[in-house]
This record gives structure tokens, sequence and C-alpha cells, in this order.
């Protein structure tokens, strides 16, 4: 008689087609609205930004609807309604779709290389990301506080990763400098954010595991007048004590 598959082996294989459903939907879904976002940009900003949004819905709910990975948010009161700087914890791809979703007219800070990626690449730029070459060090910096001025005085919010990488669950944290320089330098408030995404969409993973992914808003945090080494302990003193509240360790077999 054969050998049936364990059922933990048969639900990791249902896991891998699911997670390939998903990654042709992510590129599907990027090749479709990429061009139409290139092209009504050179006309309006306003449109391909509603674009975006749309572009930035069907990646979350597409995952889903396909994979089983939901979320959760607590902290909507915290978010301004005006523009902002925005601080949160990065484990995976999946926070740089959402939390763009419930800020004012967001962009994010991204490393340069990024805009190399056809269309990917070319929309970053049409929409006005700060990216930046981090091997420019001083200059770098610079960079993010004058354009961040730009893009906080256009009404639009200004997105960072303070540990400037997609971090392992359960990882030593990792704050960089940048982003509370910035908010020395420009006196704008941070709004901090933590999120345990990484438990369901680790990074360098090909599967997406399902559950509810927990996206934590919290109150902002005052910059006017304050060093910037100062600024970044209060932004990791509200993440990191958040981030245990929301992990749970060795949730799946990875």
């Amino acid at each position: 008689m054969t050998e049936q598959p364990s059922t933990r082996s048969y639900n990791r294989t249902w896991l891998i087609i699911k997670s390939a459903v998903y990654w042709v939907w992510l590129t599907l879904n990027t090749l479709v609205m990429g061009a139409p976002v290139l092209i009504v940009s050179l006309f309006s900003f306003k449109k391909a930004y509603w674009l975006v949004m749309w572009w930035l819905r069907a990646n979350v709910y597409g995952l889903r609807f396909i994979c089983g990975t939901g979320w959760k948010v607590d902290g909507l009161e915290n978010i301004p309604e005006h523009a902002t700087l925005v601080l949160s914890k990065h484990q995976s791809t999946w926070e740089t779709f959402f939390v763009s979703m419930l800020v004012p007219t967001p962009v994010y800070v991204a490393k340069r290389s990024l805009s190399l990626i056809p269309i990917f690449g070319w929309a970053l730029r049409t929409m006005k990301f700060i990216l930046i070459d981090r091997r420019a060090g001083r200059s770098a910096i610079k960079q993010m506080v004058e354009q961040t001025r730009e893009r906080i005085a256009e009404g639009g919010s200004v997105i960072i990763f303070p540990e400037g990488t997609r971090r392992p669950v359960g990882a030593e944290p990792a704050y960089r400098i940048g982003g509370a320089l910035v908010a020395e330098k420009t006196g704008i408030d941070i709004l901090p954010v933590a999120v345990n995404s990484g438990e369901f969409w680790p990074r360098m993973s090909f599967i997406k595991w399902p559950g509810e992914i927990t996206v934590s808003f919290g109150p902002v945090i005052k910059t006017e007048g304050k060093l910037a080494n100062d600024i970044l302990k209060e932004v990791e003193n509200w993440i990191e004590p958040r981030m245990a509240e929301i992990t749970v360790k060795d949730r799946f077999p990875y």
C-alpha cells in the first residue's frame, strides 16, 4: 500500500501552491498597473497616486484572498490627519504595501538601486520617493532632510524604516540614526509603527503563511528641540516593547 503524505507535508505543499499563485498575481498586478501609473503621472500626480493606491490594495487583498493572510490594526486614532514622519518596524514586503494605505499621501525613503527596476523603479521616481545612496553617508542624510521638508510641505507623509532593511523575527534591534536626524533637523513629529508581518511573510521566504498580521500605531512622538539620539531612543522604546507583545515566536515551522 502506498504511504499517504502526512498532513503537515500536504499543508506545506498547498501553501507553496497558493504562494506561487500569489507571486503570479503580484507580478501581473505590477505589470498591468505600472504602465498606466507612469503615463497618467505625466498629466496628473493625484490621479497617478489614486492608481497606486489601487495597486497597493490589490496586493494586500490578493494576499488575504489567495493565502489567507489578513490583518488587524490598533492605534488608528493616533494617525494624524496631516502629513507626518512615520518610523516603522520592517520585517517584510507587506508593510511597504499596507502602512502607506493608512497615512496621508505617503512616500518612502528607499535605496536608489530600486529605481533601476523596470516599471516598478520608474514608478518610484514618478511618485516622488526619496531615493538615496546609503554609501553616501552625510550627503544621504542631507538629501533625506531636504526632501522630507519638501514632501511634508507638499502634504506628503514620509515613511522611513529606521533599521534600514527587513529584520528577521526575534532579531536584536538595529536602529539607525538617519530617521531621527531628519526629525531633529526638521522638527517634524514621528508616528511609530510596530508590525509582526515577518511571522507570516518572512524575509527571503517563498511561502506566505495564513493568519492575522498585527499593525500597531503608537502615540505621536514630539521631536521639536530634541536631539536625534533621544528621539531614536523614544522610537525604539515604544516599538520594541510593542513588538514583544504582538510577536509569537516559532509560530510557523519555517
